[in-house]
């Protein structure tokens, strides 16, 4: 892990975070800011105290009745359906511009409600938010058809449109929750879709924030409606709502088994993106150090609460040792804190009840007979923080091996083979497919194995996420694509029309 960074938000950006936080929230539909029909309302915390941040708007059906009918009224109305693609690029690279000139107090919100430390907070998911609107604002003037060539009878002018699928209910995750929101709103709206976006109970301020930029932007009324509260009531009457045409969801693949039954009424389109057991390999020939820094990075960047971390290391026996002891000294030297202090390298993790699952899987895998070669010890006073551990010696019937846990948890293993199937076989053992992670300086073998792994996203010798690359994954890890051409394409539908000359 990279040493701490010393930057820190303006004081003034802190202090805006926080009376934000403190001031009174309601849902956005239409336009407007509206108290939930029920006036039901929910506490959100910082998970570094446990202290209360502030107290949200709890939206319930009623409120997904009048958010539906307000996105379905902006889909009707040709301020928004008949704006030109530039128009629409423009509102998204107007949106990019202010998260960008507020992106101290954003950061200091989305710190203070995940608890990510701050400089991740301000130079990685604020950064590739603004960025994303920016990629997406480009796609919305390159949105075309094709013409086709038919051969049939008589002669034909026949092309394909591509058009917007419609309203769309899109429900994030608490892990990363501001760049989560603007990766499925901001193709979305690109697209010229009507948006209702549920940001995570857990974690609904930044996603807050970001409906009053919207709303200063000028967006028409309902292209854009915001409802905070919790899955199992307003995300529940979203996802089986038949004024709904698409659902994308973030988050567990059990409860991504329940949106496609809920949306199979009115046979909604779906994306899915879902649970991962990332596995990191390390091949024979890998550079250690690298392959140390990077793997610690895999599984320990946010918590370990991260869909597609490296949570399965696979190392070869000839750098076994080293790369464990050097895993293993990281984890041991991390500073784990309050995401506002500038030394943390890792926060807490989003709640008690997160903390407890993470240390269960730990002690459930000790008592199964793996070995504990770091972390382990119990962190005191208040915040849910939990310690990073390094477990070897587990097999595949472990839960802690086999299950998500989105926590600083790593299995490592050691093989002695240097056969790619064999190597492919293991790594895909598991009932997920979200990504992999190879570490090899041989040109011929990333290639090879890349294309017999089953994870949607394979990356060699480390790099992140981009706007222009497809993510999703194989198996129980989801359906369809976010980013790139196939993230916003998943956004519209495509008609083909066909005139007789």
């Amino acid at each position: 892990m990279t040493a701490a960074l010393s930057d820190r938000p303006q004081a003034t950006g802190l202090d805006k975070a926080r009376a934000f936080a403190a001031s009174r929230h309601q849902l956005f539909i239409g336009g407007r800011w509206v108290d939930s029909q029920e006036g039901a309302r929910f506490a959100t915390h910082d998970p570094a105290t446990g202290a209360e941040l502030g107290q949200v708007a709890e939206a319930r059906a009623g409120d997904a009745d009048s958010a539906v009918a307000a996105a379905r009224a902006a889909m009707d109305n040709p301020e928004w359906t008949e704006m030109k693609p530039a128009a629409r690029a423009g509102l998204l690279l107007r949106l990019a511009d202010a998260l960008e000139a507020n992106a101290d107090e954003f950061a200091a919100l989305e710190t203070l409600d995940n608890g990510m430390p701050l400089r991740d907070a301000r130079f990685f998911h604020l950064a590739h938010a603004i960025e994303v609107l920016r990629y997406n604002a480009g796609w919305a003037t390159k949105l075309n058809g094709e013409t086709i060539a038919l051969s049939g009878p008589g002669t034909w002018h026949a092309f394909t449109l591509r058009e917007p699928v419609g309203v769309v209910a899109q429900i994030v995750p608490w892990n990363a929750p501001m760049a989560m929101a603007v990766a499925k709103i901001a193709p979305a709206l690109a697209a010229g879709c009507a948006v209702i976006l549920k940001p995570a109970e857990e974690t609904p301020l930044t996603a807050l924030r970001l409906a009053h930029l919207v709303a200063e932007i000028g967006f028409p009324d309902g292209a854009f409606n915001l409802l905070t509260g919790f899955g199992e009531t307003v995300g529940a009457a979203l996802t089986a709502h038949s004024g709904v045409d698409k659902v994308t969801f973030t988050g567990s693949t059990e409860v991504g088994r329940l949106i496609l039954r809920a949306a199979s009424g009115n046979f909604k389109r779906v994306t899915l993106e879902l649970g991962g057991k990332t596995p990191v390999i390390v091949l024979p020939d890998a550079d250690p150090a690298k392959a140390i820094e990077g793997a610690a990075r895999a599984i320990f960047t946010n918590a370990g609460q991260v869909c597609n971390a490296g949570s399965r290391l696979f190392v070869h026996q000839r750098h076994f040792d080293q790369v464990i002891e050097g895993v293993a000294r990281i984890a041991e030297g991390i500073k784990l804190g309050s995401g506002l202090e500038a030394d943390t390298q890792m926060g807490p993790v989003i709640s008690q009840a997160q903390r407890d699952r993470v240390r269960g899987y730990v002690r459930q895998g000790t008592e199964a007979g793996a070995t504990l070669r770091a972390g382990g010890r119990t962190i005191d006073g208040d915040g849910y923080f939990v310690a990073p551990a390094i477990l070897t010696g587990t097999d595949a019937e472990m839960s802690v091996r086999r299950e998500e846990i989105f926590g600083p948890v790593l299995c490592a293993m050691s093989f002695d083979d240097t056969d790619l199937d064999r190597i492919a076989a293991e790594a895909n053992a598991t009932e997920y497919g979200l990504g992999a992670v190879v570490w090899t300086n041989d040109l011929s073998t990333a290639h090879r194995l890349a294309r017999k792994l089953k994870a949607g996203t394979v990356r060699v010798n480390g790099g992140g996420l981009d706007p222009a690359l497809p993510f999703g994954g194989f198996k129980q890890s989801g359906w369809g694509r976010e980013n790139g051409r196939e993230g916003i394409e998943a956004y519209t539908e495509t008609k083909a029309v066909a005139i007789a000359i």
